[in-house]
């Protein structure tokens, strides 16, 4: 990476979240904590990122049909505890290594966009904090951050009213526009006026900003709905695993291997 490519990394960094800025230059270990997601760091680098905004690792194998759902049950049993899920489903041969990492950096892209987008509310870091799906590829801090902002200013150059983001998506009538495109008809298919582009996301097993570019080409196109103001619902909280910060760390784990243990009774 040239020196200018560097320093427009970092700029943005600063610009997205001046503590990350401050925990990667510290080599920090733990987790970010925003209204709109989490971002985990080991040794200042992004290890993996979370977001309700977002569809989990889990969901974007499982729902495109990758990994079966006892499958991922199965690896957060088993080696949840040990922080080793990743390692555990390649290891036993249920995805390829290859494979899982380039998901696993799909949806860590995909929730760090929600995390450090902009007015996601103050921040929060402890320290110490590990994620149980373990390390896949961590990636830079200032890489993250970038994705982040070349990823609004996309979505910006499309279609720059970003109340479509959050509105329940509903497609105009036909003949109103233009011809949709056959990835654009298969999210029109789920668009009831209900659905948010975020929920179509998880029903679709695709990222939500992959679903957000297409919800903004569509507005561009007159295919959709567009809300004359900000959408009335609010983005749903952060899992109070979380947010809270719970004085035994292992807490989330602990929830989570129960209700993957529940799932498979």
């Amino acid at each position: 990476m040239t020196a200018t490519a560097t320093g427009s990394a970092t700029d943005a960094m600063t610009a997205l979240s001046p503590m990350l800025g401050r925990l990667a230059a510290e080599r920090a270990t733990g987790v970010l904590v925003r209204d709109n997601g989490a971002l985990y760091l080991a040794d200042g680098q992004v290890v993996h990122a979370e977001s309700p905004a977002a569809p989990g690792l889990d969901v974007l194998l499982t729902a495109s049909g990758r990994l079966p759902r006892t499958g991922w049950d199965e690896a957060v049993a088993r080696a949840g505890a040990r922080r080793e899920v990743a390692r555990f489903l390649v290891d036993s041969g249920q995805v390829a290594d290859g494979e899982l990492e380039i998901c696993h950096l799909g949806a860590l892209h995909d929730a760090a966009f929600f995390t450090l987008a902009p007015g996601s509310g103050p921040t929060r870091f402890r320290y110490g904090v590990a994620h149980w799906i373990g390390s896949v590829r961590p990636v830079p801090a200032a890489a993250v951050a970038r994705e982040a902002r070349r990823r609004r200013g996309l979505l910006d150059s499309v279609w720059p009213h970003p109340e479509v983001d959050t509105a329940p998506l509903q497609r105009l009538p036909a003949g109103y526009g233009a011809t949709a495109t056959p990835r654009q008809r298969a999210l029109l298919a789920l668009a009831d006026g209900v659905r948010t582009p975020s929920v179509i996301a998880r029903a679709m097993g695709r990222p939500a900003f992959n679903i957000l570019l297409e919800v903004r080409r569509m507005a561009a196109a007159g295919l959709v709905v567009t809300p004359s103001g900000p959408a009335a619902t609010e983005p749903a909280p952060l899992p109070a695993w979380v947010a809270d910060f719970p004085s035994d760390p292992d807490i989330a784990l602990l929830r989570r291997l129960r209700d993957a243990l529940e799932a498979s009774l």
